[in-house]
């Protein structure tokens, strides 16, 4: 963890594509970048798993790297971490990569159009070429009824993996 004040203010937007190229360059994936009551956090992940070692070379990487570009308007904490074991899915190559896998999915009913969670395993995931992300599709079956739910990935709020031990 780190603080840092700073004069300048820059989205996460913006400084996404460089945040992606410094986590890769440690050999690591950017799963996601957020910032909360003036905590700057990134998650990071690989396929062997994230090491504490691996938090702390990518923090040191971002932390100059930001320095350099005056992000932030204040003070903030910088935060490296694994998405840990009950990761939530961001984007369409998280739902491809855990396909199989328990998953806590809350979504806007494409019938009713009002929020429900489904608790199953994650059976399929498509993407046909060329189409934008919201246009996938993702195939929950509920558990233990067997319920199959097929829903756009533009009408998921919120997707985690559950723990199962």
């Amino acid at each position: 963890m780190r603080e840092a004040t700073t004069k300048s203010a820059g989205s996460i937007a913006e400084l996404q594509p460089e945040l992606e190229s410094i986590v890769e360059s440690a050999g690591c994936e950017l799963v996601h970048a957020e910032v909360k009551g003036g905590i700057l956090r990134l998650f990071i992940d690989r396929p062997e798993g994230v090491s504490l070692g691996d938090c702390e070379h990518v923090s040191k990487l971002a932390s100059a790297w930001l320095d350099v570009v005056d992000f932030g308007q204040s003070r903030y904490v910088l935060e490296v971490s694994s998405p840990g074991l009950d990761r939530q899915l961001y984007r369409a190559r998280d739902y491809a990569r855990f396909v199989g896998r328990k998953v806590r999915v809350t979504m806007d009913d494409p019938e009713t159009r009002r929020k429900r969670t489904v608790v199953g395993r994650l059976e399929a995931f498509d993407l046909p070429a060329g189409a934008p992300e919201g246009e996938a599709r993702v195939v929950v079956v509920a558990e233990p009824k067997g319920e199959r739910h097929e829903v756009s990935l533009r009408d998921i709020r919120q997707a985690r993996l559950e723990i199962e031990l």
